[in-house]
């Protein structure tokens, strides 16, 4: 068993989940707060059910320091991941308030209560997006942060900013930001995988759904940016390797101080590509139609990944077929995700 426990906030979402199970199965006892609001117990269940180990939920908002504070003192934390946040471009834009409550105010306030409680070692799910629209690429870590293009990786720059302040300011913390580019798939057995609520924001989720049927066609986004099929390029990774690098960036946190990487392959991807890997695997027709550019939007970039891999001893392994065929899995095993099950709680849940 590993030392300590680990606290994920945001740990019932999408990467959280596959991180708490990628935890799990490396030994490590978990704890996870979640507020439910854009995720599911039931993804918490079947991490149990897969690895066979029971973890601790707790059901509360990251932003509710007294929450924070009762998890604190009754469970010795030994480190924090840190999902707990909103992630969609285009809805940031157009509620700029409420991305900066829950991404700034809510990190903010986890800081405060990990100061309070002694515990000083964080992973930070940060973004690509902090490198600005006007950095060239491959996207690599010596590169400063930019001038973001909308407000979700403009709410994470600022707390970057706020995390590099903070272990200049007290040497105790070490901090990982963990820069990710575009996770998808799913895990392997297909009974974890990404179930956004209402209209997906993120491609594959929606593609997945237009092959189950669930929708009748994909709307791709410009069809006229500067790339080979005029379509966004994008540096698609498997989320179970972004979960394991979550793992390895812990292996990190005893030296102080701020370590930032890059999460991707290292290759980027055009939407038309990715929607015709996934009619291959799938063999089902995905119809689509083009619309005008989404506000935000940056035309392609990919990761330079080779830090993590030199450093961390990360790096992406599973392939674009995996990454489908994992993907085609979940939802074809789970056409309506995760909503056949009741969010009720059970066995090892608690409430702030």
């Amino acid at each position: 068993m590993q030392q300590g426990k680990i606290l994920v906030t945001g740990g019932a979402g999408y990467i959280g989940s596959h991180t708490a199970l990628a935890l799990l199965e490396a030994g490590y006892e978990v704890v996870v707060l979640d507020s439910l609001v854009n995720a599911s117990r039931e993804a918490l269940r079947r991490v149990e059910q897969i690895t066979g180990r029971a973890l601790t939920f707790i059901e509360g908002d990251v932003r509710d320091r007294v929450c924070l504070d009762r998890l604190f003192s009754e469970h010795p934390i030994h480190a924090v991941i840190h999902f707990a946040g909103l992630k969609a471009v285009g809805e940031s834009v157009a509620q700029p308030l409420a991305y900066y409550d829950t991404n700034v105010n809510g990190s903010l306030t986890l800081c405060q209560a990990m100061q309070q409680a002694g515990v000083f070692r964080l992973v930070f799910s940060s973004s690509a997006t902090v490198y600005g629209p006007n950095a060239p690429v491959p996207y690599h870590e010596s590169m400063p942060r930019g001038r973001t293009s909308n407000p979700y990786g403009t709410s994470k720059a600022m707390v970057e900013q706020a995390l590099e302040d903070l272990v200049n300011a007290d040497g105790r913390w070490s901090v990982s930001l963990l820069r990710y580019f575009n996770p998808i798939g799913a895990h392997p057995s297909g009974k974890l995988g990404e179930d956004p609520q209402g209209i997906p924001n993120n491609l594959l989720p929606y593609i997945a759904q237009v092959a189950v049927g669930r929708r009748p066609s994909l709307t791709v986004f410009g069809n006229d940016y500067a790339t080979a099929d005029g379509t966004c390029v994008r540096d698609y990774l498997h989320v179970m390797d972004l979960a394991e690098g979550h793992v390895s960036a812990l292996g990190r946190l005893h030296e102080p101080g701020t370590h930032v990487y890059n999460l991707g392959t290292g290759q980027g991807l055009s939407v038309l590509e990715v929607v015709e890997a996934f009619a291959r695997i799938s063999e089902r027709p995905i119809p689509y139609h083009f619309a005008s550019r989404r506000e935000g939007d940056l035309a392609a970039f990919w990761a330079d990944p080779q830090k993590a891999q030199r450093e961390l001893g990360w790096r992406a392994r599973r392939g674009l077929g995996e990454m489908m065929a994992d993907t085609w899995r979940w939802q074809r095993q789970n056409p309506n995700g995760y909503r056949s099950e009741i969010n009720t709680p059970s066995q090892g849940t608690s409430q702030c």
